[in-house]
């Protein structure tokens, strides 16, 4: 549930901290007091637009925090945990946040918007993804949560409670789609499967007459610095051979005679011997190497032909991997895979086939999954059915009547149904979809009798009905009351209202004033004592000024809400107060 709301330089708000307990809490203030304000403020935190209008004229940002606590039960903690998120203990809970800062210039037309989600960056999406499916916003102003048709199919599904299914549905059609596309991808006019033919066997002939080998460039590489430099090879090595053997007073022979004269002493002093032996190895050393280099420069040869055969095999190596896109071992493994693909050219009616068979899989299971769909989903709206009149007739209709109408249609990702919610409120009047019907009120009631319906099926942690209860009065007032009360035995219920009827049945109690200070329009929030809330009371049934009678009115208004709240709980109040109090600065 929310159990701390903080607001800072948004709207007509300089800031403000509202705690949030279990039950059902009510909001409540004169018209334009901006008690909507908090709706907007959680709409933000569910991903909602975050436009610089919202901005406090004279702050730089706008900042909505809130902490919303998680039931160890709860289905998001597992995604929260997926994403590498963090939900928060019993203490700590959830926290969320969103700042709105203005943008370049004035800052009339732009704002950048950042948020925070367990601890981590967050986009609009994810706090959609999150926070919207743990808070649920009904207002009588935005029919669309309960007149569209997605909205009606979505309300079936989380009332059947078969995610499974609807998992697979949507899976099974993402392989039909896949399969098509290969399949069309494949079957393509037959003037590009030729074109593509001869593109291919045109590279294939080129790789097979140019047989390269792995290392083969590198090879030729050296060889061909070999060949630009014979003469300097050559000269080079044929030197070092003379002055080292084959010369005239060469390295060897003045070793040799070092030597010569040496070995004599060695024998006189012991103390020579290492020395000699030392110059005996370097002199052994001396010719091996000569040899060597005697060897390598009479191979060395200056070919010119050679070289432009090799600078020829290099130019058509080097061509060949950057038309390829690969490096010379890579060629081999291209080459195969030209192949493969010229060979399936080759077999494309084998090729389309398959790929025929594997669309007619795929359409036979989504055309499972979708059959599987529709029996859960007319099962389960016989049963939406029943317990939504169930909930109209506690709500003041006398014979309400609602029909979950399924037709077939195209099938997509969440099944082959088309889903409509038709409603009859008055007897002879004939059934009509939900967007048709004229009044507010009728609405309001049956979108309560809805919410009620699925609180037991969905993950919303805490409802927030913004003046739903426009357009009724009187005892279907106190029967709204009543069924709030009801509702937030399961969920926490947070309601704006005009309505002492349904004020009276709070837990708690929070008002919304506007005043104006110093030329400057500011709107604060007061958490009311129990001892204040029949004055509210008494100022929405008789405004301003109430008289004696009022003020003796609205106490007799919350005596009745509680003893019919400890009647429908069974002798014992379900929740007191709230979970922390509001505190206001003005800035």
């Amino acid at each position: 549930m929310l159990t701390l709301l903080r607001i800072s330089g948004f709207a007509l708000i300089d800031e403000v901290e509202i705690g949030f307990g279990p039950g059902l809490t009510v909001i409540t203030g004169e018209t334009g007091a901006g008690k909507s304000i908090l709706v907007q403020a959680l709409g933000v935190l569910r991903g909602g637009r975050a436009g610089p209008d919202l901005i406090r004229s004279g702050a730089d940002e706008a900042r909505v925090e809130a902490i919303l606590e998680l039931p160890a039960s709860s289905p998001m903690r597992a995604r929260l945990a997926d994403d590498g998120r963090e939900a928060g203990d019993a203490d700590e809970g959830l926290v969320v946040r969103r700042v709105i800062a203005r943008g370049a210039g004035d800052g009339r037309g732009r704002a950048r918007a950042h948020a925070h989600l367990g601890g981590s960056i967050a986009t609009s999406a994810d706090l959609a993804a999150v926070v919207g499916r743990l808070v649920d916003i009904a207002s009588q102003h935005d029919q669309q949560s309960l007149t569209s048709p997605d909205a009606q199919l979505a309300i079936l599904d989380a009332f059947a409670e078969d995610p499974a299914v609807l998992a697979e549905m949507a899976a099974a059609f993402e392989a039909k789609r896949a399969a098509e596309t290969a399949l069309a991808a494949f079957a393509g006019d037959a003037r590009a499967r030729a074109e593509r033919e001869d593109l291919l066997r045109f590279q294939l002939g080129e790789l097979d007459a140019a047989r390269p080998a792995p290392g083969e460039d590198e090879a030729l590489a050296v060889e061909r610095e070999r060949l630009r430099s014979a003469e300097r090879l050559y000269a080079a090595t044929n030197g070092a051979e003379e002055t080292l053997y084959a010369g005239d007073g060469a390295v060897a022979e003045r070793i040799a005679a070092a030597l010569k004269e040496l070995e004599p002493l060695a024998k006189i002093d012991p103390a020579l011997a290492p020395g000699v032996e030392r110059l005996r190895e370097a002199g052994a050393a001396v010719e091996d190497v000569a040899r060597d280099l005697g060897r390598y420069a009479r191979g060395i040869r200056s070919d010119p032909a050679r070289l432009v055969e090799v600078e020829e095999r290099l130019h058509l190596l080097q061509r060949l991997a950057r038309k390829h896109g690969a490096t010379l071992a890579e060629l081999a493994a291209r080459r195969e895979a030209l192949a493969a693909e010229l060979g399936a050219l080759g077999s494309y009616d084998e090729g389309l086939a398959s790929r025929q068979r594997a669309v007619d899989a795929a359409a036979a299971r989504a055309g499972q999954a979708a059959a599987a769909l529709t029996g859960i989903r007319r099962q389960a709206a016989a049963s939406l059915e029943r317990k939504v009149i169930a909930g109209l007739r506690e709500l003041g209709f006398s014979t309400p009547r609602l029909i979950v109408e399924i037709e077939p249609r195209e099938l997509g990702a969440s099944g082959a149904d088309r889903v409509r919610f038709l409603f009859e409120p008055n007897p002879g009047d004939p059934p009509r979809p939900l967007a048709k019907i004229a009044s507010g009120g009728e609405l309001s009631r049956l979108m309560l009798a809805v919410k009620q319906a699925l609180a037991r099926t969905d993950e919303v942690l805490t409802y927030v009905f913004d003046e739903i209860d426009a357009g009724i009065g009187g005892g279907t007032a106190e029967v709204v009351g009543r069924k709030l009360k009801r509702l937030a035995a399961d969920r926490q219920v947070i309601v704006i209202t005009h309505l002492p009827q349904v004020a009276a049945f709070a837990d708690a109690h929070i008002r919304v004033e506007k005043a104006v200070t110093r030329g400057r329009t500011h709107v604060s929030i007061v958490a009311l004592p129990a001892e204040a809330r029949a004055a509210e009371i008494a100022r929405m049934l008789a405004g301003a000024a109430p008289s004696a009678q009022a003020a003796a009115h609205a106490d007799e208004m919350l005596r009745a809400a509680r003893q019919t709240a400890d009647k429908d709980s069974g002798g014992g109040r379900a929740h007191e107060g709230i979970g922390r109090p509001s505190r206001n600065v003005a800035r």
